[in-house]
């Protein structure tokens, strides 16, 4: 029998496509709330706060907002004071549930800041802080890791920051991006389903990585929220000691772990600036004598690594909607290789409560 965390891999396709269909119709209410703020707060933790890094990347580059993220103990903890009037103030949580990120978003609104939810459960108790709800339509997730709510938080957020792009020409953040791409989105749900087919290569890699303990999982730019998206679910699916790193910390001193008994992960997208570098960077890393496996980044970054698994054809910006596909595929199989239950890791719930 598949585990459902494969079968909620298989989902991804048609629960992207509900989602663009729900959430483009409110393209327009975002880009009034890039017109009213200057700069993007978001808000999350765990899988979400992968994608809320995916946010960060799309709202600089494509919205020209300058985008942070938040530290939720200023506001459950310290109970900081901070003027946040002109700040878009995004709260990213597939139960909608977790008091903290409620608390921060709610924080957030008395501070000053115009508030979005991106939950996958209407009603949920963030959608009542927002001004704004952006509902995913992943539909009900079984497995703990999260695989569909994951992608359709990746979807909101294009939607949102590419909406907020829109916005910016009548805004302080002065020209704005005309067009914004919204449209591109649509090419998304196939683009996820091809990547489908890439089971049995990752079911092959995993059998390369069934004896590693500890794995090295980079990326740069947007595929950097991928990176670390993969080393979480490495981590709590497959009990291996991921270390999820940006390529450039990884040179700024952590590459000294990469030896023959520590190989490296690298992910890319098929194009881009940041191309380049990954594949400059499999080529250290080999010259360390790690084993060096990729996931995209097209035939370049293929010719310096032992083994890669295909990406998507998507430009570079939009390219981790899918590109986290092959990875997630990976994890599950690798999950199975060492008798792991991947629907159930030990010591996880669905809906995670940070703070007693």
């Amino acid at each position: 029998m598949p585990s459902r965390m494969r079968a909620e891999i298989g989902e991804q396709p048609d629960a992207l496509r509900r989602t663009l269909d729900s959430l483009l119709p409110q393209a327009g209410a975002l880009e009034a709330l890039g017109r009213e703020t200057r700069q993007v707060l978001f808000i999350a933790r765990g899988s979400s706060d992968n994608a809320a890094v995916y946010g960060q990347y799309l709202c600089s580059v494509r919205a020209g907002r300058l985008a942070s993220l938040a530290s939720p103990s200023l506001a459950t903890v310290y109970r900081a004071d901070l003027d946040l009037h002109g700040v878009l103030a995004v709260a990213v949580s597939q139960s909608g549930a977790t008091e903290e990120i409620v608390t921060t978003l709610r924080w957030a609104r008395r501070c000053g800041a115009r508030t979005v939810a991106v939950t996958n459960v209407a009603g949920s108790p963030l959608t009542e802080a927002a001004d704004v709800a952006l509902i995913t339509q992943a539909g009900r997730e079984l497995a703990v890791p999260a695989t569909k709510t994951y992608t359709t938080q990746l979807a909101a957020l294009a939607v949102l920051a590419l909406s907020v792009g829109r916005g910016a020409s009548a805004g302080p953040a002065g020209p704005g991006l005309p067009g914004a791409g919204l449209e591109e989105l649509r090419r998304v749900p196939e683009a996820v389903e091809a990547m489908l087919d890439v089971a049995p290569a990752a079911e092959a890699l995993a059998g390369r990585l069934t004896d590693a303990d500890t794995l090295v999982v980079s990326g740069r730019g947007f595929a950097y929220s991928t990176a670390l998206e993969l080393s979480l679910k490495l981590k709590e699916t497959c009990y291996v000691t991921a270390v999820g790193l940006s390529y450039a910390d990884l040179v700024h001193g952590p590459i000294a772990i990469l030896d023959p008994g520590t190989p490296a992960l690298l992910v890319a997208a098929a194009d881009g600036p940041m191309l380049p570098e990954m594949t400059g960077l499999a080529r250290r890393i080999a010259a360390t004598g790690a084993d060096v496996y990729g996931i995209g980044g097209g035939q370049e970054l293929a010719a310096v690594c032992r083994s890669t698994l295909p990406g998507p054809g998507l430009p570079e910006h939009l390219a981790p909607l899918a590109l986290v596909v092959p990875g997630q595929l990976l994890v599950e199989a690798l999950a199975r290789a060492k008798g792991l239950d991947p629907d159930a890791p030990r010591g996880l719930d669905k809906v995670t409560q940070t703070d007693p």
